[in-house]
């Protein structure tokens, strides 16, 4: 049973750093005018790029929940927008996820610091995230054999319709946002990803030895 509740204590705490990393990166107005200037966007698209930069403020505002379809409408076509209607769902549910996660493993975190169960936090803490390092691992060398390929299989999953399908040569949401943007996205989400698992570690390493000190208290007296 209490293997059980460190797994899903586990689960719970790297679905929602997993979520965070998305966030980060996804809202990183930087990374945008960046990804604009090393591909070309302004000539690919014929914004300028404060334009653009103005295009971007409000994906970012939608992708948060800020606001709706209205948003977007003024820039791109009915088919962006519908599209983008189900990108924004996806980050509504994945902000359930996130903080439902937080809740979960705050709940059992307490419940083990109130049994002063600190050996057991710091082990689970600890090891726990040493399967999810592999499975980003293999899906980071998946991805870099065939992004495209994997790059839709994502939104094959997580689309049930074909509106992710868009133009180049017309659609203005695909000429600012190219595939290499998202890898770049991609490898970004990855090592936020692995840079909060590893402090997650160090804390984990910190109650183990906090655990192993109280157990030698404890015997002691």
């Amino acid at each position: 049973m209490k293997r059980l509740v460190g797994i899903i204590l586990i689960i719970s705490i790297s679905l929602s750093l997993l979520v965070l990393s998305i966030e980060t990166s996804s809202y990183n107005k930087t990374y945008y005018i960046n990804s604009y200037e090393k591909y070309n966007i302004v000539q690919r698209t014929g914004e300028s790029l404060e334009h653009l930069s103005t295009i971007t403020d409000d994906i970012i505002l939608y992708l948060k929940g800020d606001g709706g379809d209205e948003l977007l409408s003024p820039y791109f076509n009915e088919r962006e927008v519908l599209h983008m209607r189900d990108v924004q769902n996806l980050f509504n549910l994945a902000r359930v996820i996130k903080y439902s996660g937080l809740i979960i493993a705050m709940m059992i975190l307490a419940y083990f610091l109130y049994k002063k169960e600190f050996l057991f936090i710091g082990k689970t803490l600890l090891y726990g995230p040493i399967m999810t390092y592999i499975l980003l691992v293999v899906l980071g060398l998946l991805a870099s054999t065939d992004f495209n390929k994997y790059f839709t299989y994502f939104h094959l999953i997580f689309f049930t319709n074909d509106l992710w399908l868009l133009n180049p040569k017309t659609d203005l949401m695909i000429q600012m946002l190219p595939e290499p943007f998202f890898m770049g996205m991609g490898i970004r989400i990855m090592l936020s990803f692995f840079i909060y698992l590893s402090i997650l570690q160090v804390v984990g390493y910190l109650y183990k030895r906090k655990g192993k000190g109280y157990g030698k208290t404890n015997k002691e007296t």
